[in-house]
């Protein structure tokens, strides 16, 4: 299934956050969108999440417009997000936060056959499931965001920041496990300031800047334009 989204726009208080964005996930890709810091990017997402209203503009998944639907109706066509700053419930244990991915009727009865896999793809997890999450390391609280995300079953996985805060380390495990989800057929849309990473390993990339998209492509084409090696490779 894919996702077109067309001339979208949100504001805050009458001012636009993102203008007239056009972008594409076809099914199985990868795409990143990068921009510097108040570029749009994570509005973007939660739009397509459905945690922000869109002003204008189509957001289409599988056919299915979700422009101005509720977050959980977004969840119910099968778009996942895992929000930048892992917002989990810290008193609650690992397991718990994870349940609480598979809340719709479609996905709880899938709960211990997803359950299972997000213990396969985060080891630590499966040690630490009767932890409160607010004792985890930011690295593990990453994983268990991303668990609860793929708890949901989704189809297309939207992805704010996950290497925000993370160690150098922390955050080629992160990307391992993106990169193992992919390779199972897997959509995903990756808002990331880890330009490098992002590139890596995107399919297709969208560069945002002041809520326009200012140039898209492949990575490796990305990456010769010298203006993007200057402003977000430092090269």
């Amino acid at each position: 299934m894919s996702l077109e989204v067309r001339d979208l726009s949100v504001g805050y208080g009458g001012a636009p956050a993102i203008v007239d964005i056009a972008l594409d996930v076809g099914d199985g890709e990868i795409v990143s969108v990068i921009g510097p810091n108040g570029a749009g990017k994570s509005t973007l997402i939660n739009a397509i999440a459905g945690m922000l209203r869109a002003e204008r503009g189509s957001i289409a998944f599988g056919g299915a417009e979700l422009a101005h639907v509720a977050p959980h109706q977004v969840c119910r066509h099968g778009i996942a997000l895992v929000p930048e700053g892992r917002r989990l419930f810290a008193g609650m244990t690992v397991e718990e936060n994870l349940e609480i991915g598979c809340y719709r009727p479609e996905a709880r009865g899938m709960r211990d056959a997803s359950l299972e896999r997000v213990y396969q793809l985060f080891p630590m997890l499966r040690e630490r499931r009767g932890q409160a999450a607010g004792t985890l390391s930011g690295g593990q609280q990453q994983m268990v965001a991303i668990g609860r995300a793929l708890m949901a079953g989704p189809r297309l996985l939207l992805l704010d920041e996950p290497s925000l805060g993370l160690a150098p380390a922390i955050v080629d495990d992160v990307f391992r496990v993106l990169r193992t989800i992919h390779a199972e057929g897997m959509s995903m849309l990756l808002v990331e300031q880890n330009v490098a990473q992002a590139l890596e390993i995107a399919d297709r990339a969208y560069v945002l800047e002041e809520g326009r998209i200012v140039a898209t492509g492949l990575p490796r084409d990305l990456m010769a334009q010298s203006r993007i090696r200057e402003v977000y490779l430092g090269l």
